[in-house]
């Protein structure tokens, strides 16, 4: 066995042309002999022609079987020939079957040919017999015709003049005949336009041979008959009841009867005027009557600017409204009965009159034009009156689609007259758009407006006890997102004007100018600036004498929305209103969004400095009242803080709280750890009695004024009325600055007794315990109430100040 283990690996890795299959293929021969035969043609197929003949290879060309059958024996065992056999039986099985296949179908195949092949040659041999037979018969036939077209020759000319004669007769005969047939169809009710086909077509025989009595007689009496029949024709073209059709059949049978055609053209234009007019009159009866005020007033708003215009129609429009009642029907109606009516009728007049007149002389010298040209421009007018009666917003969509139809109908009409008003159409769909667009910033301004009472209102409202209303985010939030999805809606409307199936959105007025300059600039633009203006007017504007002022609350609000405006919101309404109305880009300038951010910010600046003047000056009134109410000579020794020092530091922490819903905190100057705990005396840190110890003795008493001079030297100027920051401790600061400069102000219009001064000692004090940690830095709180104290020793005829203890205990006990 291990020599036939040898002998097999060796023949399965044989060299390359047929050793390696054949002889040694024991290892491969149980059952996989077809898989290995083909692998075995394949790599003799690549061992290429120099490979030796292997004769033991039963697939080679070389194969001998005593060879084969001697290296099996001589190297395979038992089983593995035993295995051979088996396959090599399956193999000649296979083959068998194969073989069998392939020659039954061959077999019916030949069977099939042989059969067809003897069916063509039996079908030839009888075509060719008829074949034959068929030439024979034509060439029969041939000698037939010709013997018989010879015999009758001279009949078929004889018969043929003689029907010529007989043509000839007819003819002469349908002549006799046009006079009876030219009276019996021109009859009144009758066919005059056969007659006038059959006229047409005797007209030029009859002249031909007018110099023959008979035929001068004959064409006498049709001219006669077709005279009356002009006339009928002319009588009827004066009835005022013919429609179009009518009136073109009448107008082309008298040209057929060679009418002139400059008078033609003359009562076609007057007959078609008069029938166009009353179209017109009828649309006109569904408008109110024209005023000669309101007409003034249109020819003055067309010579003027834009902003007059714009103003002019406002009122034009808001006088109309209170004395015109409104239109029995929708705009959408109106522009369908004008284009079925008046452009349909005006279309077929114009293709008649091109048909009927197009290149007879005097007739195309651009009176079609001219008449066309005149009636559409009062089918203009009467189209603006009616646009001008939609009061209000209404059904934008449906303003859109009455545009495009009469658009549509419109440039069919161009089609055929250029000259008609294409210029003239296209402005007034332009006024239209511009003038919704208009409407909607004026709706916006009111809906802002409405906005801004109801937050007034809320604000205003009174609040049951142990109830709270809305806060003031609440009602920004509220505000602003009513707001803008208000403009969004409106640009939603707007932008159906320059939908893809609207045919006047092909404009250029409408792919340009009117993205840019009415909806970017117009409205939007606009919108913005009206808002910035109208929220810095509750700061800038005077108050109307017994209009109430705007709450501080309301200017606080609108600085916020302002800011937010700067912040986010002109930027993605810009960017929105881009995306949705695409500008050109050779188109106008626009407004750069910067522009429109640095308005915001500039008003909600104003807006909140005039927040801080308010709330300083209604803080600084309750000092002044306290201070020139009060006798500061003749007081008490003080025991207590007054009431209004309280009320002041109650209504700082309540406007600390409102600022500080809408603002962040802001970023404070570090302080020292004893803020609270300050000596608060006449004399600040700077000037205390003890420096000055040499020279202050009772009998010379210090010049406080003189110190107070020395510190101002060295001191941060305070400016009480800066402008504030965007956020609660600069807000806060600056209420506070304004509230101590007012109470230093009116201690320095009064005079003290030593009790006066000790009780504005202890005021300030307590001030100073509760007003630093509302301000952006502490040292202003304690250099205004250093000047209060220092204006107060010196207004003071006795300047005793109280011990410091007793202050602290006086203001805690407060």
């Amino acid at each position: 066995s291990v020599g036939g283990e040898a002998g097999s690996d060796g023949l399965e890795g044989g060299s390359g042309g047929g050793s390696d299959g054949g002889a040694g293929g024991c290892g491969e021969w149980g059952g996989r002999q077809p898989r290995g035969r083909e692998r075995r043609r394949e790599q003799r197929r690549a061992g290429g022609a120099g490979a030796s003949p292997a004769p033991a290879d039963i697939d080679g060309p070389n194969f001998d079987p005593e060879a084969f059958l001697a290296k099996v024996r001589q190297e395979c065992p038992l089983g593995q020939l035993l295995a051979r056999e088996a396959a090599l039986g399956r193999e000649i099985r296979a083959l068998d079957s194969d073989m069998q296949t392939l020659l039954y179908e061959n077999y019916n195949k030949f069977i099939s040919a042989t059969d067809t092949i003897r069916k063509m040659k039996v079908d030839f041999r009888r075509m060719e017999a008829e074949m034959d037979e068929l030439a024979a018969n034509m060439a029969a036939i041939s000698t037939s015709s010709a013997r018989v077209s010879a015999a009758l020759q001279d009949r078929h000319r004889r018969g043929a003049q003689l029907a010529g004669v007989q043509a000839l007769l007819r003819k002469l005969q349908s002549l006799v005949e046009v006079p009876g047939r030219l009276l019996r169809w021109a009859a009144p009710g009758a066919d005059p336009a056969r007659a006038l086909r059959c006229h047409a077509r005797a007209r030029a025989v009859l002249r031909h041979y007018r110099h023959l009595p008979s035929f001068r007689a004959i064409e006498d009496e049709s001219h006669a008959i077709m005279a009356e029949l002009a006339q009928r024709l002319r009588a009827r073209l004066r009835d005022e009841t013919l429609d179009p059709k009518e009136l073109t059949e009448c107008v082309e049978m008298l040209l057929q009867l060679e009418e002139p055609p400059e008078e033609l053209c003359e009562e076609f234009l007057s007959h078609a005027g008069a029938r166009l007019e009353a179209e017109l009159a009828a649309l006109e009866a569904e408008l109110p009557p024209a005023t000669p005020s309101a007409t003034a007033a249109a020819t003055t708003t067309a010579a003027t600017t834009a902003a007059a215009a714009t103003a002019a129609t406002t009122t034009a429009a808001t006088t109309a409204a209170a004395t015109t009642p409104p239109p029995p029907s929708d705009i959408l109606d109106f522009v369908d009965r004008g284009s079925s009516t008046f452009v349909g009728t005006l279309c077929l007049l114009a293709t008649s009159y091109r048909s009927l007149f197009e290149g007879r002389p005097g007739a195309g010298d651009g009176r079609l034009e001219a008449f066309a040209a005149g009636l559409a421009s009062r089918y203009f007018q009467l189209l603006e009156r009616r646009l001008a009666l939609e009061r209000g917003l209404g059904d934008t969509s449906l303003l859109v689609r009455a545009l495009d139809r009469f658009h549509r109908r419109l440039r069919a009409l161009l089609q055929l007259l250029p000259t008609a008003g294409a210029e003239a159409g296209a402005a007034l769909v332009a006024r239209a758009a511009r003038e919704r667009v208009d409407r909607y910033l004026r709706a916006l301004q009111t809906f802002f407006l409405g906005c801004l009472g109801d937050v007034r209102q809320a604000l205003a409202a009174p609040r049951p006890p142990g109830k709270e209303g809305p806060g003031l985010p609440d009602l920004l939030a509220t505000l602003a997102s009513s707001v803008l999805g208000q403009l969004k809606a409106v640009l939603a409307y707007v932008q159906l004007f320059t939908a893809r199936d609207v045919a006047f959105a092909s404009l250029p007025y409408f792919k340009g100018e009117f993205c840019v300059e009415a909806v970017r600039e117009g409205l939007v633009v606009a919108f913005v600036r009206w808002l910035c203006r109208t929220a810095r007017g509750f700061a800038d504007g005077p108050a109307e004498r017994g209009a109430p002022a705007a709450p501080p609350a309301l200017l606080l609000l609108l600085a916020r929305l302002c800011l937010d405006y700067e912040a986010t919101t002109i930027s993605y309404i810009l960017t929105l209103t881009d995306e949705q109305f695409p500008p050109q880009d050779a188109g106008p300038a626009v407004t750069p969004g910067p522009a429109l951010c640095a308005e915001a910010r500039g008003a909600a600046q104003r807006l909140l400095d005039h927040y801080v003047q308010v709330q300083g000056a209604a803080v600084a009134q309750m000092l002044r009242k306290s201070v020139e109410t009060r006798d500061w000579l003749g007081t008490v020794e003080p025991r207590n803080v007054r009431a209004v020092m309280k009320r002041v530091v109650e209504d700082i922490t309540a406007i600390d709280v409102q600022v500080g819903q809408l603002f962040e905190e802001g970023v404070r100057r570090a302080q020292s750890s004893d803020s609270s705990r300050r000596a608060f005396s006449v004399y600040s840190s700077s000037r205390a009695p003890g420096r000055y110890a040499p020279s202050y003795t009772p009998s010379a008493p210090m010049d406080t004024h003189l110190l107070s001079n020395i510190q101002k030297l060295f001191s941060e100027r305070i400016d009480i009325f800066s402008p504030v920051e965007f956020n609660k401790v600069s807000v806060l600061t600056g209420i506070i600055k304004i509230s101590l400069k007012t109470l230093l102000e009116c201690v320095r219009l009064r005079t003290l007794g030593r009790f006066g001064l000790q009780q504005v000692q202890v005021d300030g004090h307590y001030l100073q315990l509760y007003l630093w940690r509302f301000a952006a830095d502490e040292r202003v709180v304690q250099g205004l109430l250093d000047e209060v104290a220092a204006s107060a020793a010196h207004r003071c005829l006795d300047p005793v100040p109280m011990e410091h203890s007793v202050v602290e205990l006086i203001c805690e006990r407060g």
